[in-house]
């Protein structure tokens, strides 16, 4: 057997109220990036369903840039350190590692000739370096600032300048290399969150939280050249500024829901895109690359603006921005769908959990079973994907797992409980167990129910009418059990546990073990059927995915670091040779497997 990664469903940024998001673009114009915890996430520009995804930083990562020539990109992460990777190669080698400052890194800049590379952010007593890129060697001090620095920008044109701005109010002007200090303004009353030169190294411009963007000349910053719409330009902070690749205009996104495009000779604001009225519609982040004008919104969405329809952006890239599991289950209180050939993703509507969604599973009336850590399970019509007031079940206590069998019926697993749905109504509860139960799986026709526990065993109970039935059965496992699934045609209980193991019973011969799997280096979270009901796969806390062969243990397929940061948290099989991993990176992957 064989595997290979077929696509990528990248994450959204990992956002945060009242902070800004660098994006970065590409020198070439192929390619966007961005942060999202330990990750750093490039998409194609023109189709972003093309995605790859960088993982080597030990810490969250808040900023990553290319170098000039595209063939590096630097990320800076919260411990002060910086990585330089090439872009070329799969893989992305590590060319150097640095430290330069004692926490976190909120910026970073190149010089055009790639040699030399400016971080700022927040250390102990020290908030700026620069540094060459293939020795780590200083060439300048940027000093002057008194509280943490939030952004940088180098001049793209000889001679060198670099611009910084502070949370102490001031944007600092450096000539150079090797960069030294020459003046501060204060031109804005509150913290500046941005700064960037143009293109053609002319002007640079200084935005912040006061909602002023401030025009300076580039060379030697001693004229303001203007104050884009007066006193201020937005009726809240502003984040980000991006220019046009001709340095005429430039884009400017707002905590007050709004981006703006901006004719920077006439002084004033051509097109103003309203990005909604929720808070989530704050935006956080832009950049104009070629013809593409981007912003990031709170809620992490992306945002493609058109300027002939400024209500109404091109399109909205979608998705998860926190941890994911599946079968179809997110760590979010609304869940996300995907479409597996575009690469589109959309959440459902109304109101929906109002809590984490801790386990997922879809009946064959096509609707989509949720129990949710608000104390309800809900059932959506997946053709409508609209969350409706009628939906809702309540539990008396928390659940915790769902599965769904024929005939409307649904088990839910709470804390010390079992419930049993028919038809979106509660119906049957088993209290008082003797053992903490972890998961549940239906059988797909006769009315079995298969229901691990962290006591080492599975207990047998049975669907009679509107009840559950224990059948005083129970199979061993040797750890506490983590998933059980019956094999799509019913003749097969998987079920793994914590010590690493996964058995296989036969149904038909009264739950005799057919078989014992072991590989995994750690504990085992996940199990999931092929539709040919010949092979399984599962995944672990060992990063690892392993696709096994009912009959023969020893055959397996090993998919190493499937995602390399996290655990597997959730598995799904959209045919028998496209197996679809989640984790707590934010980021789904579909593979191809080749028996």
């Amino acid at each position: 057997m064989d595997h290979e990664l077929k696509r990528v469903f990248a994450s959204l940024p990992q956002m945060e109220r009242g902070v800004a998001k660098v994006i970065g673009g590409d020198p070439k114009g192929n390619n966007f990036l961005y942060t999202n915890g330990k990750c750093v996430i490039i998409r194609d520009i023109n189709n972003p369903a093309i995605a790859d995804v960088y993982t080597q930083h030990a810490h969250p990562v808040n900023v990553a840039k290319y170098a000039p020539s595209g063939y590096y990109i630097a990320s800076g992460d919260m411990s002060g350190k910086i990585r330089i990777w090439d872009t070329t190669q799969k893989e992305h080698l590590l060319k150097y590692e640095y430290q330069p400052l004692s926490g976190p890194i909120k910026d970073i800049a190149w010089t055009e000739d790639n040699k030399r590379i400016a971080v700022v952010g927040q250390g102990r007593g020290k908030f700026t370096a620069v540094f060459l890129w293939d020795s780590g060697s200083s060439v300048g001090e940027i000093s002057g600032h008194t509280k943490r620095v939030n952004s940088v920008d180098i001049k793209q044109t000889r001679p060198y300048r670099l611009a910084s701005g502070s949370d102490d109010g001031t944007a600092a002007f450096f000539e150079g290399p090797p960069f030294r200090w020459k003046l501060q303004t204060k031109e804005n009353k509150g913290f500046v969150n941005c700064v960037r030169f143009s293109p053609d190294g002319s002007r640079y411009a200084a935005a912040g939280s006061d909602g002023k963007i401030a025009i300076f000349d580039g060379k030697d910053s001693e004229t303001m050249i203007a104050s884009l719409g007066g006193d201020q330009a937005h009726k809240g902070g502003i984040y980000a500024v991006s220019w046009s690749p001709d340095s005429t205009q430039l884009i400017s996104a707002s905590g007050d829901k709004t981006v703006k495009l901006w004719d920077v000779a006439s002084n004033t604001a051509v097109t103003t895109f309203n990005m909604g009225s929720e808070v989530n519609d704050q935006q956080l982040g832009c950049l104009w690359q070629n013809e593409h004008l981007l912003s990031v919104s709170l809620s992490g969405y992306i945002n493609y603006l058109d300027k002939n329809n400024p209500d109404r952006p091109l399109r909205i890239l979608k998705g998860h921005s926190n941890s994911v599991t599946l079968k179809y289950s997110f760590l979010t209180p609304t869940p996300r769908y995907w479409d597996a050939e575009s690469g589109e993703s959309d959440g459902f509507c109304g109101k929906g959990h109002s809590n984490q969604v801790s386990k997922m599973a879809v009946n064959q009336s096509g609707q989509l079973v949720s129990c949710s850590m608000d104390d309800t399970v809900r059932q959506t019509g997946l053709d409508k994907k609209d969350y409706g007031a009628s939906d809702v079940v309540k539990m008396d206590v928390q659940p915790q797992w769902v599965s769904v069998g024929p005939d409307g019926y649904v088990v839910v697993v709470c804390i010390n409980q079992l419930v049993l749905l028919k038809d979106g109504k509660r119906v049957f509860t088993l209290g008082d167990l003797d053992y903490d139960p972890t998961a549940v799986a239906v059988h797909p026709a006769n009315g079995d129910v298969a229901v691990g526990g962290s006591d080492r065993k599975v207990h047998l109970y049975s669907i009679q009418g509107n009840t559950l039935k224990d059948e005083g059965k129970t199979l061993e496992t040797e750890g506490a059990v983590t998933d059980t699934v019956y094999s799509h045609d019913g003749a097969f209980l998987a079920a793994s546990d914590d010590k690493k193991a996964i058995v296989v019973f036969t149904v038909a011969e009264g739950y005799a073990v057919k078989g014992e799997f072991y590989a995994h280096h750690a504990k085992v979270m996940c199990l999931a059927w092929s539709p040919d009901n010949e092979h399984f796969a599962s995944g672990g806390m060992d990063h690892l995915v392993y696709v096994w062969t009912i009959n023969d243990p020893d055959k397996r397929n090993k998919i190493s670091d499937a995602h390399r940061l996290h655990h597997i948290s959730g598995l799904a099989w959209l045919d028998k040779n496209t197996l679809v991993t989640t984790s707590h990176d934010s980021c789904v992957k579909q593979w191809t497997i080749k028996f």
